[in-house]
């Protein structure tokens, strides 16, 4: 029997890499083979690809190059881990996947998302989520959590992160967009409360995935 696919999406700041964790705990609490992974990243190739998208580098990509690189790593991925674990019958839980593509490069950036959807079948050989969890938190909640991450880590805003305020509300926009196109697929959840309640929340939307 098939594995199921489970992406999360949404805004800088909402808890996806948390959550994605929490879950694959719960599952294999309850028996389940969970494999975890993320985009861009997930092989050695396409965590190359991910510090040449995020980091400041002396030569940073312009948009339709940043466009082919995610591609590139979500195919190496796509090709590499996910499918062949779906074919085990594994879950996969993935931080990231092609919604994200069309809500920063095609919302956030301006490329038109048909263009983006057709290439991205091509990258991808059709892969579509059974569910995928658009973890929404508000901008001005989104900055706060960022530069909470940054001084617990001593780190800095990548380069996507350090895009301007337009860009990121057009990028929260569309993805709220993308989830009302597929209210079949998505499952919207306010992730600016108590991380309880987001996990709750988060648990009771796959329950409904398991009965498929």
């Amino acid at each position: 029997m098939r594995g199921k696919f489970i992406t999360f999406e949404g805004p800088e700041g909402g808890g996806k890499s948390t959550h994605v964790k929490e879950l694959a705990e719960q599952l294999r609490a309850e028996g389940r083979t969970v494999l975890m992974t993320r985009e861009p990243g997930g092989t050695r190739l396409a965590e190359l690809i991910r510090g040449l998208v995020r980091d400041e580098v002396d030569d940073p990509p312009v948009t339709r190059s940043e466009v082919l690189l995610f591609l590139a790593a979500r195919a190496q991925v796509v090709s590499q881990v996910i499918k062949p674990a779906l074919a085990r019958g594994e879950w996969v839980l993935c931080d990231r996947f092609a919604d994200s593509t069309f809500a920063y490069q095609g919302y956030g950036r301006g490329i038109d998302v048909k263009l983006l959807r057709q290439l991205n079948e091509f990258a991808t050989e059709g892969l579509t989520p059974d569910l995928t969890i658009l973890l929404d938190v508000p901008l001005e909640t989104s900055r706060e959590r960022l530069a909470e991450r940054q001084a617990a880590t001593a780190t800095s805003a990548d380069r996507i992160e350090q895009a301007g305020e337009m860009f990121h509300r057009r990028l929260r926009e569309g993805f709220l967009e993308l989830a009302k196109a597929e209210p079949e697929r998505f499952v919207v959840i306010d992730s600016s409360g108590a991380r309880e309640e987001v996990s709750k929340k988060v648990r009771d939307a796959v329950l409904s995935l398991e009965g498929r």
